[in-house]
């Protein structure tokens, strides 16, 4: 049985001898009728990897057509404008359906497969058009009842069982992961190399994303945040339009995806190529901040865990170099750190960079298990409205790598993008002809 086989089986065991039906993602449009580049729901990719738009899953519990797809026929002249379509056949003999259709006969045949079970497992409120197919389709089976036909009566959202699911890697998702985070390596390496004054944001994040792109992800994770100076203090800064200037930090978050799963890394760098005592003491303070949230990445250790061990050493540091002033106990539980970190140390990440999946269970925080991915992100970001000496102003530094639970503990998939001081200085404008 092939991985998504399994994955629809043990999807299928979670519906409670319900139905479900997943839409696809629908085209999003940038401006008038241009439509940006075309990315599949991470659910329905989960369960099918079906590759277009307009198109609709059902898993129902006759053991006949369990896995039913509706897509886009094959069309001659749509094709030779939007290029190829997999077609009715291709559905059935290349992605598992046991039965395929146009999906212009969607609201046809949708009432049959509802017919027959008293669960009906979709997402409301996501697309009125497909709310109005689905509810019809439901009405239309109500109206049967007196003749005896079975219909839904529960209304249940098949995300949350598919978050569950997706929580925990495969080896073989777990494998893309890695093999992201290799390709994230090279436009990080790229864009160390490639800083120096007097460029713009753009041309560092135009040299990582080529990177990403020639060793064949098909995308970026999530739009790319390149900050100078006093934008690295902007948590999603993503204009990316600004100069390059000596003696500021470049802080970049920024990751490629790969197969549809998603990488996510934040380092920073200094533009000149050396990092300030002010600059590096601030770094070196996430830096501690970030291994000491490794380390507590564990089987059995709470999600929650490895921010308060973040949440410690960003304190502790702040106290050593005078940015906060009291007993550091008591600073954490008045969360002062709050104006210099302010946001938690992490998040699953997967298919979706910001991934699914419950960060409490039964209102307590969940335990870490193998196969959970997650990023470690912790940061330190003094802004120009803050009271403190001018000297610390417009400093902003994260540190972030992509973390997988292991038996014994975990794995870094990004270590080998470089976070040491030293190893980062030796990299900062190394193809550049000068250094300011």
């Amino acid at each position: 049985m092939s991985t998504l086989a399994q994955r629809r089986d043990t999807f299928r065991g979670k519906l409670s001898g319900g139905v479900a039906v997943i839409p696809a993602a629908p085209h999003q449009t940038r401006s008038n009728d241009t439509q940006y580049e075309y990315r599949q729901s991470s659910d329905l990719h989960y369960l099918t990897a079906w590759p277009e738009p307009d198109a609709v899953l059902v898993m129902t519990s006759v053991p006949e057509v369990q896995t039913v797809l509706f897509v886009l026929p094959l069309d001659r002249t749509m094709e030779i404008w939007n290029g190829r379509r997999v077609g009715v056949d291709g559905a059935r003999e290349r992605y598992g359906a046991d039965a395929a259709y146009p999906i212009s006969e969607l609201s046809q045949r949708l009432p049959d497969l509802l017919a027959g079970h008293e669960r009906l497992w979709y997402t409301l409120g996501e697309s009125e058009t497909m709310d109005r197919t689905v509810l019809e389709a439901v009405k239309q089976v109500r109206r049967q009842v007196r003749k005896g036909v079975v219909a839904p009566i529960e209304f249940h959202d098949p995300r949350i069982p598919l978050a569950e699911m997706r929580l925990i890697k495969s080896p073989e998702e777990i494998e893309i992961m890695r093999r992201a985070a290799a390709i994230t390596r090279e436009g990080f390496l790229a864009g160390m190399r490639n800083t120096r004054p007097g460029i713009g944001e753009y041309a560092v994040e135009a040299r990582m994303e080529y990177e990403y792109a020639v060793r064949g992800a098909q995308a970026v994770a999530y739009p790319s945040i390149c900050g100078a100076g006093h934008n690295a203090t902007v948590l999603h800064y993503i204009t990316n339009r600004d100069m390059l200037a000596g003696g500021t930090l470049l802080l970049v978050d920024s990751a490629c995806e790969l197969d549809i799963y998603a990488t996510d890394v934040t380092r920073t760098w200094p533009v000149s190529g050396k990092y300030s005592a002010e600059q590096r003491a601030i770094y070196e303070i996430v830096l501690r901040a970030q291994n000491a949230g490794i380390e507590a990445v564990k089987p059995e250790n709470s999600f929650r865990a490895y921010h308060e061990a973040a949440v410690r050493v960003v304190t502790e540091g702040l106290v050593d170099v005078g940015l906060l002033k009291g007993d550091v106990d008591s600073l954490i539980e008045q969360e002062k750190f709050f104006d210099f970190f302010m946001h938690n140390t992490g998040h699953w990440l997967g298919l979706d960079v910001h991934d699914v999946g419950a960060y409490k269970v039964g209102g307590k925080w969940r335990k870490l298990e193998p196969g959970m991915t997650l990023t470690v992100e912790p940061g330190i970001y003094i802004h120009a409205d803050l009271d403190v000496p001018e000297r610390w102003k417009g400093i902003g530094v994260r540190i972030e790598d992509d973390i997988v639970v292991t038996q014994s503990g975990c794995e870094n998939l990004s270590a080998a993008i470089p976070r040491e001081i030293e190893e980062i200085e030796a990299l900062v404008g190394a193809d550049c002809s000068t250094r300011a």
